[in-house]
C-alpha cells in the first residue's frame, strides 16, 4: 500500500522557505498566508475560541509553517496549507492552463463546472464537497450529479459513500480540501479510473498529482492581494471569485507535466548554484560564522532531489523520443 503521507511530504518539501510570513488571516471560509507570494486554504467549519498560538505566526518561517499541513487539527492543517501554497506559489509554477474571467452577474465559483460541461452531460458526475448554486446549476443543464460531503445537506451523501460511488463514476470532481482534513490519499485511489478534477483556492499547483491519478487541477491565481485579504478577513466566501482570484485550469497529462517538472527543475538548479556562489563569496572572505542562507540551500537541494524523482517516474513510464536522421525514432 502506498505511504498516504507522501503527498504531504511532497507538499512540505516543494513549499519549505527560510522566508518570513508576513500575515496569516483565518477567516470564516477561507484561509490566508502571505510570505514572498499568498496562499490560500479553506478554513475549518468549526468555530473555536481556543487557538494557543493566535498572535505568534508572523515571522515564524515558511518551512516552519509548512508543516503544519501534516497535522490532523483542523486549524493548524489549514495554516499549514496556506502555508504551502504561498511557498508554491512564489515559483510562478502555474503550467499551461485555460483561464476562466470571471463574468458579472454569474456564479463565478461554478466557473469549473461551466468550463467541463460540454463533457459532463451524460456522464456520471460525483463531486466531492459542497458548492453553493450547485443544485441549481445542474438542474438547468440535467446534469446527472451526486454530492458527497463531511456534512451532508439536502440531497447530499455522507462522504463514506466514496467507497460505492467513486469507482463507479465516470467524472469526479474533488475538493481540495480534502488535503487538509485527510481524505485525499484515500478518495485519490477510489477515483482513479474516473477523470479526476482537483479543484477550488486551496489547490497547489504541483506537478506530482499525476501520479495520484489527478487529470486536472483547477485551482486559483491571485490577482489582488490586498482586495483578497479585505474580502476573506470581512467574513467573504464564494466573493473571492468575483475579482481578487481567478481560476484557471490545467491538464496534468504525462506530457503536460514534464514540462513543467522540466521547468521547476532548471528555476531549482539555478536557485540551488546561486546559492552556492554565495555561500563561497562568504567563507571566501574569511567569514566563520555559518552561511545565513544555508537552510534555504538545503531546501533548495531537497526539492531538486525530490524533482529529480518525479521526472525519473515520468520518463519511465513515457520517454522523449526524438528522431533520427533517417527518420526513426530514438528514445534516450
Amino acid at each position: 500500500m502506498p505511504d498516504p503521507f507522501e503527498i504531504y511530504d511532497l507538499l512540505q518539501d516543494y513549499a519549505a522557505g527560510p522566508e518570513p510570513v508576513r500575515a496569516v488571516v483565518i477567516g470564516l471560509v477561507w484561509t490566508y498566508c502571505e510570505a514572498e507570494a499568498v496562499g490560500l486554504a479553506m478554513s475549518p467549519g468549526i468555530p473555536t475560541r481556543t487557538l494557543s498560538w493566535a498572535g505568534t505566526l508572523r515571522g515564524r518561517s515558511l518551512t516552519d509553517l509548512a508543516t503544519w499541513v501534516r497535522e490532523f487539527e483542523p486549524y493548524r492543517a489549514a495554516v499549514g496549507m496556506a502555508a504551502v501554497n504561498a511557498g508554491l506559489n512564489r515559483y510562478d509554477a502555474i503550467p499551461a492552463s485555460v483561464l476562466l474571467e470571471p463574468r458579472a452577474g454569474s456564479a463565478n465559483n461554478l466557473a469549473v463546472f461551466e468550463h467541463f460541461l460540454p463533457e459532463l452531460r451524460g456522464r456520471n458526475v460525483v463531486v466531492v464537497g459542497r458548492y453553493p448554486g450547485l443544485d441549481r446549476f445542474a438542474a438547468a443543464h440535467d446534469l446527472d450529479l451526486t454530492v458527497l460531503e463531511r456534512q451532508p445537506g439536502d440531497g447530499d451523501l455522507p462522504d463514506s459513500a466514496c467507497e460505492y460511488l467513486l469507482p463507479r463514476a465516470d467524472w469526479v470532481f474533488m475538493t481540495a480540501t480534502s488535503l487538509i482534513n485527510k481524505t485525499f490519499p484515500r478518495l485519490a485511489a477510489l477515483a482513479r479510473d474516473a477523470v479526476t478534477v482537483l479543484m477550488g483556492p486551496t489547490t497547489p499547483w504541483l506537478p506530482d498529482l499525476y501520479h495520484f491519478g489527478i487529470d486536472y487541477l483547477a485551482g486559483v491565481e491571485v490577482v489582488d492581494p490586498e482586495q483578497l485579504r479585505h474580502t476573506i478577513g470581512e467574513g467573504g466566501g464564494v466573493r473571492i471569485f468575483d475579482g481578487p482570484v481567478r481560476y484557471r485550469v490545467a491538464a496534468i497529462g504525462i506530457d503536460q507535466s514534464k514540462v513543467w517538472a522540466r521547468r521547476l527543475i532548471a528555476e531549482t538548479v539555478a536557485e540551488r548554484e546561486q546559492l552556492n556562489q554565495d555561500m563561497d563569496a562568504w567563507y571566501r572572505n574569511g567569514t566563520a560564522r555559518r552561511f545565513p542562507r544555508l537552510a534555504q540551500l538545503e531546501v533548495a537541494t531537497q526539492r531538486l532531489s525530490r524533482l529529480d524523482t518525479c521526472f525519473k517516474r515520468l520518463w519511465d513510464e513515457k520517454p522523449d523520443v526524438h528522431p533520427l536522421p533517417s527518420g526513426k525514432p530514438c528514445q534516450h
